[in-house]
């Protein structure tokens, strides 16, 4: 259910060690991740835009389209997931209604940033964000709409880029006193800066350690050194998955064969195995031996 869903993040954020969430962009994905030991799991904004749709992360992608992908996600996988919903996708309205539609999709939580509506990767230059004031009204439209006080809402924050330190530190604020669970502070390049944020924000704080961005690839142990209490890999699997699949086309092109791929490919028993498929495989023999009875 998405109490226990949301619960089991809340309770991961407050342990010693930070809680790594790992990106999922599918449902196959999210069962990988499940797979190798993974506590919980992340839909990214980009990846439903560049995976599902073939588009960049320029706010191009909406409430129907995230939903589906979350939906599919968690259908298959029991892990907690966290979900990109962007900017809410409009006015208080809007972002109720996604609220409670991530909710009904079975998602321990979300988080909601404060760009404008023609929002930007948060490691790309010339980001916008509107007022504190604006930013403050999502979050309160978020927190009123949801039916599960578990349901974990998140705030994102790219004041640090944009106006600096203390202004991300004072938003993030503002946004806890209005109710958020945890704050979310894009693309900081130092432990120190860190360090200093996490003492001055007293709920858990989120360190995005996405690849070729602006952050560093800060390991588990230096960021918990410094209070951060949720570790976000978003595009890491997609990443490589992608650069795997372009070497694969490549080869086969190039050689008239798959064969020196086959070292770096899952095997079927491997898939077989993540999906269960001798399970389902029994069952459907089991069915048909009944009615040929």
């Amino acid at each position: 259910m998405t109490d226990s869903k949301g619960k089991k993040l809340r309770s991961l954020a407050f342990q010693n060690t930070p809680v790594q969430l790992l990106g999922t962009i599918n449902a196959y994905s999210a069962m990988l991740a499940e797979s190798v030991g993974a506590q919980a799991i992340y839909l990214s904004g980009a990846g439903v835009a560049n995976a599902s749709h073939g588009l960049p992360d320029l706010g191009m992608t909406n409430l129907s389209e995230v939903l589906e992908d979350a939906r599919r996600i968690t259908d298959a996988c029991s892990l907690p997931l966290l979900v990109d919903i962007d900017t809410g996708w409009g006015h208080a309205f809007n972002i109720a209604r996604t609220i409670q539609s991530m909710e009904k999709a079975g998602v321990a939580g979300v988080h909601l940033e404060d760009q404008i509506n023609a929002k930007r990767c948060g490691h790309r230059p010339n980001k916008a964000i509107v007022s504190k004031q604006e930013m403050g009204d999502r979050i309160k439209a978020a927190v009123d709409a949801r039916v599960d006080a578990n349901f974990v809402i998140m705030a994102r924050t790219d004041a640090y880029a944009v106006e600096g330190m203390e202004a991300a530190i004072d938003r993030a604020a503002y946004c806890v006193e209005l109710g958020a669970d945890m704050i979310f502070p894009e693309a900081m390049t130092t432990l120190d800066e860190y360090h200093t944020f996490c003492a001055r924000i007293q709920v858990p704080v989120l360190a995005n350690i996405t690849e070729f961005g602006q952050t560093p690839l800060f390991t588990r142990d230096e960021l918990a050194a410094v209070g951060v209490k949720l570790i976000l890999y978003p595009l890491s699997a997609f990443r490589a998955m992608s650069q795997a699949a372009l070497m694969t086309y490549q080869t086969i092109i190039q050689q008239g064969t798959q064969r020196d791929m086959l070292p770096s490919m899952q095997t079927r028993q491997a898939l077989y195995e993540v999906l269960g498929y001798e399970a389902y495989e029994k069952k459907l023999d089991q069915l048909m031996e009944t009615h040929d009875e």
